[in-house]
C-alpha cells in the first residue's frame, strides 16, 4: 500500500506523462449517448405535424406510447445492470446499442398506435444499456477525482443528441417523409458500432494504454484494493440491503421523471402554449439543450474542482448538488415569464434543464463512490428503472392532467402543475439522499 501511494505520488508529480487514452474512450460513451438521446427524441418531434393527425392520437394516447417505453425501460434495467457486470462493458454496450438501432429503425414500419407501443417497447429495453455501460466504463477507466467530470462530458451527449434531433428531423420528414426520420436516425448507431468493437478494451488489456495512464487510472486505494481481488458478481438482493443503494435509487427516482418531462413534452409545451410550429421549435429547443450541455460538464468540473481543492467525496458531491437543486427551482415560474416573452420562458426552462444536468453528472458518479467497480452497473441499472418508474408516473400525470385541462380550455393550468412539481423534486431528493447516505461511505461487498 505504501509503494503504491508513493507511486501515485510520483504520477501526480509528472501529469504531463500520465497519458490521455482515456479520453478517446470517453469520446466513444460520449457519441453512444448523443446516439441514444437522437434515437429517443425522434417522435416527440413528430408528433404534432405527422404522427398525431395520421393516427389520431388524444395526449393521453401519447403518454401510453411514452409509457411503455419507460416500463420497458424499466424492465430492462431489472436486469441490464447485471448483465453488463457479468459479460462486460464491450459486448454489454455492443449489444444494447446494436438492438436499439434497429428497434429506432423499425418505427418506420409501425401503422398503428400499437404498432409505435411495439417499436418503443424493444426501443426501452435495449436503451435502458446505455447509462450501466456509460457509467461502468468511467469508473474503469478514470479514478474518483475524475468521475464526475467524465460523466458530465458523456452525459452531455444526450444533450447533444437532444440539439441534433430538432434541427435534423423535421427537415429530414419534409423532405422524404416521417419514416426516413427514423431510418436515417437508427443506422448512425450501426456505424459506432464498428468503432467500438474495433477500439474498446479494459485498461489491464489495451495495448494502447501507458503503464502511467494504467498506475493513474488505478490510483484509488480502493482501486489498488479492488485490483487484488477476484472478481465476483453481486446479487440484486444483496445489494438492496444497503441504504446507500436506496439512496441512489431515489435519488434517481424523483429526479430522472423531470428529464423525461422536458424531453417528450417540451416540444408540445411551446407548440401548445406560444403556437410554435416544427421549424419554428428547432431554435428554442435548441438553446435549451445547448445550454444543458453547458451544465452537464460544469456539474461534473465543479465537484471535481472542489475536491481538487481537499474536500472529502461525499462534501463536494452533496454541495455541488444542493447547488443545482436551488438552480431548478424557478422553473415553477416559467409561464408567468413567458407571458412577457416566450423566450423567457425557453431560457427558464433551459437553465432547469441545464442544472437537471449538473445534478445528473453528480448523482450517476455517487454510483462509483459507494461501490466498488464489480456492482456499479448493477446500481446504475437499479436507479435507472428508479428513474423510469419516476417517469412512467410522471408521463401518465402529465397525459390525464393536459387532457383535463385541454378540455377545460385551460391546458396551461396543467402545465403550471407540473412545473411545480419539476421544481421541487431535487430539493426532497437531495434531502432525502443525505439522510440514507450522510457521508456517502464505500460499500463493502466482501
Amino acid at each position: 500500500m505504501i509503494e503504491a501511494t508513493l507511486k501515485q505520488g510520483s504520477v501526480h508529480e509528472h501529469k504531463g506523462k500520465i497519458g490521455g487514452y482515456r479520453w478517446t474512450i470517453l469520446s466513444l460513451v460520449f457519441f453512444a449517448t448523443t446516439i441514444n438521446y437522437l434515437d429517443r427524441q425522434v417522435i416527440s418531434l413528430l408528433k404534432d405535424d405527422y404522427l398525431t393527425p395520421m393516427f389520431k392520437w388524444t395526449e393521453t394516447d401519447y403518454a401510453n406510447i411514452v409509457v411503455v417505453f419507460q416500463i420497458c425501460y424499466g424492465l430492462g434495467m431489472l436486469g441490464v445492470g447485471w448483465v453488463i457486470d457479468k459479460v462486460g462493458t464491450k459486448i454489454g454496450y455492443s449489444l444494447s446499442l446494436a438492438v436499439w438501432s434497429i428497434a429506432s429503425i423499425f418505427h418506420a414500419a409501425a401503422r398503428s398506435t400499437l404498432g409505435f407501443m411495439i417499436a418503443r417497447g424493444a426501443l426501452g429495453v435495449s436503451e435502458s444499456g446505455n447509462f450501466p455501460a456509460a457509467i461502468k466504463t468511467v469508473a474503469e477507466w478514470f479514478p474518483k477525482k475524475e468521475r464526475a467530470l467524465a460523466t458530465g462530458l458523456f452525459n452531455s451527449g444526450s444533450n447533444v443528441g437532444a440539439v441534433i434531433a430538432p434541427l435534423t428531423v423535421p427537415l429530414i420528414a419534409v423532405a422524404w417523409g416521417w419514416q426516413w426520420a427514423f431510418i436515417i436516425t437508427g443506422s448512425i448507431g450501426l456505424i459506432w458500432l464498428f468503432f467500438w468493437l474495433l477500439i474498446y478494451e479494459i485498461p489491464a488489456k489495451h495495448k494502447k494504454l501507458s503503464k502511467s495512464e494504467l498506475l493513474y487510472i488505478n490510483s484509488d486505494k480502493e482501486s489498488i484494493e479492488e485490483n487484488k481481488s477476484p472478481v465476483e458478481k453481486v446479487s440484486w438482493f444483496k445489494l438492496l440491503s444497503f441504504r446507500q443503494t436506496w439512496a441512489y435509487f431515489i435519488g434517481k427516482f424523483l429526479t430522472d421523471p423531470v428529464w423525461w418531462f422536458y424531453l417528450f413534452w417540451l416540444p408540445s409545451f411551446l407548440n401548445k402554449q406560444y403556437h410554435m410550429t416544427k421549424l419554428e421549435l428547432a431554435l428554442p429547443i435548441a438553446v435549451v439543450y445547448t445550454m444543458t450541455t453547458f451544465g452537464s460538464i460544469f456539474g461534473g468540473w465543479l465537484s471535481g474542482n472542489f475536491m481538487k481543492k481537499g474536500w472529502p467525496v461525499y462534501k463536494a458531491r452533496m454541495t455541488a448538488m444542493l447547488i443545482f437543486a436551488l438552480c431548478v427551482v424557478p422553473v415553477v415560474f416559467a409561464q408567468y415569464l413567458g407571458k412577457f416573452s416566450p423566450w423567457y420562458a425557453v431560457l427558464i426552462v433551459g437553465l432547469a434543464a441545464s442544472a437537471h444536468q449538473a445534478w445528473s453528472a453528480n448523482i450517476f458518479t455517487t454510483a462509483s463512490d459507494m461501490f466498488p467497480k464489480k456492482a456499479v452497473a448493477s446500481v446504475t441499472g437499479i436507479g435507472g428503472m428508479a428513474g423510469a418508474v419516476g417517469g412512467i408516473l410522471i408521463a401518465k400525470l402529465a397525459g390525464v392532467l393536459l387532457d383535463y385541462y385541454k378540455a377545460l380550455g385551460s391546458i396551461e393550468s396543467g402545465y403550471y402543475i407540473l412545473f411545480i412539481i419539476c421544481g421541487s423534486a431535487y430539493l426532497v431528493a437531495w434531502v432525502i439522499f443525505n439522510l440514507l447516505a450522510p457521508k456517502m461511505k464505500l460499500v463493502n461487498l466482501n
